[in-house]
């Protein structure tokens, strides 16, 4: 079962920490995402315990939730961001984050969020390809800085979890061919407005063995010691994310874990190491709140259309993901077989297939462990509104984005002819 702590049952309802779910449809309406406070505090707390004595940075993925709350209660917390584009930049700055903690990692940098990066300090660019490396020299020159710079490595090491979101193997798009490096970094070390600061290794999502970390973690170890040869001295070694977290009957090794095993292969060496986590700090921190519009049946299926779709939560839809369902308060309905279902005009729009599950019509629904990549991917087929954010801290509601409306979703359209 998901695991998820903050969601429990008092007297036939479900809560989240102090809040009664229902109390939480009845202000906010649905659908609606809620995150727990204490859970992504103690989430990330647990995370940095085993860390508390060595050279560390926990850099939040900020393409597993994005929201500005999220953002700011993580950056109170000491953590640095790995982000993706300008845009989540700008998101990070605004909510508070240090950019000399940020680490701006994916494929596609354009010149102007390169300039944006650099003329703000972060702290490094995670390099995925030659062009980019020569496109940063060049913006630093432009702006006479030197750029700081880790080179992304793809160890071609199988993360064994959905092939959408492998991204260590040799025929993803992601990082340099480890085979390149070496002569990618003796290149850089060349320009005169870049300065190398690390290594970086990501190799997918969702993972829940330990192997594939310690694999690419080996790879990567073996290629600073020929770094070292060649007079190139690493100030940090960036180990990626990727850690998974239980949403049906996954395993995932548990942080305390995992970090001893990576300490451990690096004890020798005299660098900052980095972790870029996303899903597994936020993922079961966060549900999405739904209502039964109705119930059908057909010859073959028996169907429960909800007000969530595949615009509000996509991962079903997209990886065949499973994400638990609790009814919100308890009943004597038949238990039946259910594809759960949303009303977008796609056949790819459910959220569950064959689930077993006591409904009636109006009824409200809890999908589970939807705090990463759930608002995040989510958008606005179909004309639909995203969905309302909140977070509960203990007894108390607050809300963190605001449900969108029609007029919000048309601002920026104009009428022809204009």
């Amino acid at each position: 079962m998901a695991q998820m702590s903050f969601i429990h049952i008092d007297q036939g309802v479900l809560f989240a920490d102090g809040v009664s779910l229902e109390a939480i449809a009845n202000q906010f309406s649905t659908p609606t995402f809620i995150y727990s406070k204490n859970t992504l505090v103690n989430t990330f707390t647990s995370f940095k315990k085993g860390l508390l004595k060595t050279n560390h940075l926990i850099c939040f993925a900020v393409k597993a939730n994005s929201n500005i709350a999220i953002l700011n209660l993580f950056a109170s917390l000491g953590a640095g961001f790995d982000i993706v584009s300008g845009g989540e930049l700008e998101r990070v700055i605004y909510a508070g984050g240090d950019p000399k903690k940020i680490v701006f990692s994916g494929v596609g940098k354009t010149e102007s969020e390169i300039k944006a990066a650099l003329k703000v300090n972060i702290l490094c660019f995670n390099i995925e390809s030659k062009s980019e490396l020569l496109r940063i020299q060049k913006a630093a020159k432009e702006i006479n800085i030197k750029a700081p710079i880790s080179i992304r490595v793809n160890p071609d090491v199988d993360a064994k979890t959905h092939p959408y979101i492998a991204t260590g193997l040799k025929d993803n798009k992601f990082g340099v061919d480890f085979n390149q490096a070496l002569l990618l970094y003796l290149e850089a070390k060349s320009m005169a407005h870049i300065e190398i600061k690390g290594i970086d290794c990501h190799i997918g999502s969702q993972i829940t063995e330990l192997k594939p970390f310690m694999d690419a973690l080996d790879r990567v170890l073996s290629l600073v010691g020929q770094l070292k040869k060649n007079d190139i001295h690493l100030s940090h070694i960036d180990i990626g994310g990727g850690i998974g977290i239980c949403y049906q009957d996954e395993s995932p090794p548990n942080f305390e874990i995992y970090i001893k095993e990576i300490l451990n292969k690096i004890k020798d060496l005299n660098v900052k190491i980095i972790f870029e986590p996303g899903r597994a700090l936020v993922g079961n921190a966060g549900v999405l709140l739904s209502k039964v519009e109705y119930l059908k049946q057909n010859d073959l299926k028996h169907f429960a259309i909800i007000d969530a779709a595949m615009n509000d939560l996509i991962r079903p839809s997209l990886y065949d993901a499973y994400h638990e369902i609790k009814v919100v308060r308890e009943h004597d309905a038949t238990l039946q077989s259910y594809d759960v279902v949303g009303p977008v005009c796609e056949s790819s729009d459910f959220i569950a297939k064959n689930r077993s599950l006591k409904l009636r019509e109006n009824d409200l629904i809890c999908i589970m462990s939807t705090g990463a990549y759930g608002m995040s991917m989510s958008s606005n087929y179909n004309s639909r509104g995203r969905a309302a954010e909140v977070m509960v801290d203990q007894d108390k509601i607050y809300e963190i984005r605001a449900r969108e409306k029609s007029a919000d979703l048309f601002k920026l359209e104009k009428k022809f002819p204009l």
